[in-house]
């Protein structure tokens, strides 16, 4: 009879280790999505639809996008809108609740990051804006983002406008 070695916590570890690195070793990242993709994810995190021509719209006017698929179906995704100038908004950066905390947002905001440095000419500098959901500020701070407001900054403000 052969005897487990393991402790629980170790054989736990070992089990989850290898249940994470093959599991999720199958995320494919791409750069386009779907008006029904990216509503879904909206609506899956508690975000409002968009109207289809708006979304249509937001999709298509995006500077980049980036989406995490895993087994053909989208998980996450976030997008970059700009003015063309030094401008530049990071929004709807969602992934679904069941694979949050495993690594995919932080892969989500490294290809933005990439995409928005790799599009930079030497000596230019861009403002980079994002709106990050309610405590989820630590997540963004890993890539420099600041919280605010702040002794130099307020804490900016939105709103919807619905006709």
């Amino acid at each position: 009879m052969i005897k487990n070695v393991h402790k629980p916590i170790e054989l736990y570890s070992i089990i989850m280790y290898k249940i994470l690195s093959e599991d999720y070793m199958d995320i494919k990242y791409g750069n386009c999505i779907t008006v029904e993709e990216f509503n879904k994810l909206r609506t899956i995190v508690g975000w409002n639809a968009i109207e289809n021509e708006l979304a249509i719209n937001s999709i298509r006017n995006a500077s980049f996008i980036t989406r995490a698929i895993y087994n053909n179906e989208i998980i996450g995704m976030a997008r970059v809108c700009g003015d063309g100038g030094y401008t530049v908004v990071i929004a709807d950066v969602i992934v679904k609740p069941d694979f949050q905390k495993k690594g995919i947002g932080k892969k989500l905001m490294e290809n933005i990051m990439e995409y928005l440095k790799n599009n930079l000419k030497d000596g230019q500098e861009i403002f980079v804006n994002l709106m990050s959901a309610k405590d989820r500020e630590t997540f963004y701070e890993q890539f420099g983002f600041i919280r605010r407001p702040n002794e130099n900054v307020g804490a900016g403000m939105t709103q919807w406008i619905k006709k």
